[in-house]
């Protein structure tokens, strides 16, 4: 297959605009006409409501395939490029070259939006592709793969569907690019394999994403709003999403008596029987967020929530209060329903708890103090971040948004800030 997909790279075909463009309008054509057949699939894989379904995966591939459309022949031009005065008169430019045939390996939270998404880059790259699914969500993986053969040009984009073994024989074979998305422990073993062939590699991994809460905030908005950043963003299933909350001691019962509230309103007196929130991916995963949960020195300090149900994969929206830091709930991403509430005296204190940590991939603070949001952004390193609000720094780029960097000893890493 490997083989195959080489030679139709080779052939010149991928590299042309209109191969390019008419891929792109057949992923535009697939999502627009079988969406309810996507939107079926992510019910049976996570029992995503249809609503967030649209929202955070239909919709969201959907730009991504018109943004490519609208910006491929800007992004194939060559950039000009300046030369110095010892080569003048003469003029350079930079050209940008597909580098080949692209391995996707995507993952089983957002099964389609994780999957589509980079292919959507490769293809507007010029690559042949192969995209492997994610195992752990069997209805997506196996509608992935009837529909890229029947909207996309199989000779050159291919999904393979399995679990370990396959994905180890395809991390067997040379690729030009990896992208792979999924955990830290999978990740080091995607980069060990490609580093036998000196493949590049883009890591999307996880992390645990801090809300910093203060005592000025609109408690009902802000609350509405990490709710939607935590049980409503796949049930707490998403690498942005809100992973624990630090606030002051003295806040801390408004805002969990805010919580319990706002979780009411949102999935009603029994959120286990709510339609509005997905359930926990696989039995495995269930197991695990359990044992997070059941802990010494963290099951006594639950305060909202607990109920767990194995038949059916659902555990209640749940609060701990201040479990100990050493705690595998407070030492690694919780990927599920359960939050930890973590109060500090002051919220200056909450950088060193976050800053104790791996840089999170997100970052969130609510208040009205514009001197603790400045101090955040300077002192909270994080891939993204969002100031009184959560998540939404993933869907708008450029609209109100300030971009930061900062240097790392190998280099700059670009972030964004959403206020």
């Amino acid at each position: 297959m490997v083989k195959q997909l080489r030679q139709s790279f080779k052939s010149g075909k991928t590299k042309s605009y209109q191969w390019r463009v008419s891929q792109l309008k057949g992923i535009a054509k697939m999502v627009e006409e079988r969406e309810s057949d996507i939107v079926q699939a992510l019910y049976q894989d996570l029992s995503k409501p249809p609503l967030e379904a649209f929202v955070a995966e239909i919709s969201m591939a959907k730009s991504s395939c018109r943004e490519a459309i609208e910006g491929l022949q800007d992004w194939m031009k060559p950039e000009k490029a300046k030369t110095g005065i010892s080569t003048y008169p003469s003029t350079a430019e930079i050209v940008s070259d597909p580098l080949g045939v692209v391995l996707v390996i995507s993952t089983w939270n957002f099964p389609f939006l994780l999957s589509i998404d980079p292919v959507i880059g490769a293809i507007a790259a010029g690559n042949a592709v192969v995209l492997k699914p994610s195992e752990i969500a069997p209805a997506t993986s196996s509608l992935l793969s009837k529909l890229v053969k029947d909207y996309l040009d199989d000779s050159a984009v291919k999904v393979v569907e399995g679990a370990i073994p396959e994905t180890s024989a395809l991390l067997d074979q040379q690729w030009d690019k990896i992208l792979y998305t999924g955990s830290a422990r999978v990740g080091r073993i995607v980069m060990a394999a490609a580093a036998k062939h000196l493949t590049p590699v883009v890591l999307e991994l996880g992390g645990k994403c801090p809300a910093v809460v203060d005592s000025n905030v609109n408690l009902e908005v802000a609350v509405r709003r990490i709710i939607a950043g935590k049980w409503q963003c796949n049930n707490g299933q998403a690498c942005i999403g809100v992973d624990y909350i630090i606030t002051t001691k003295d806040f801390a019962p408004k805002l969990i008596e805010g919580l319990r509230k706002g979780i009411e309103e949102f999935f009603g007196k029994d959120p286990m029987e709510s339609k509005d929130i997905s359930r926990i991916v696989s039995p495995a995963q269930f197991k695990r967020l359990v044992g997070l949960l059941d802990e010494d020195n963290v099951s006594d300090k639950l305060v909202l929530g607990g109920r767990r149900d194995s038949t059916r994969l659902k555990i209640d929206p749940t609060i701990v209060l201040d479990p100990p830091q050493e705690s595998q709930i407070m030492q690694e991403e919780i990927f599920g329903p359960l939050l930890p509430i973590v109060t500090v005296g002051n919220l200056k204190e909450s950088f060193q708890v976050i800053n104790s940590k791996p840089k999170p991939l997100a970052a969130y603070l609510f208040t009205e103090d514009e001197q603790l949001k400045q101090d955040f952004v300077e002192n909270v390193p994080s891939g993204g971040m969002s100031i009184n609000d959560t998540i939404l720094h993933v869907r708008d780029s450029s609209h109100n948004a300030i971009w930061r960097s900062w240097g790392e000893w190998n280099g700059i890493i670009p972030w964004q800030v959403l206020i």
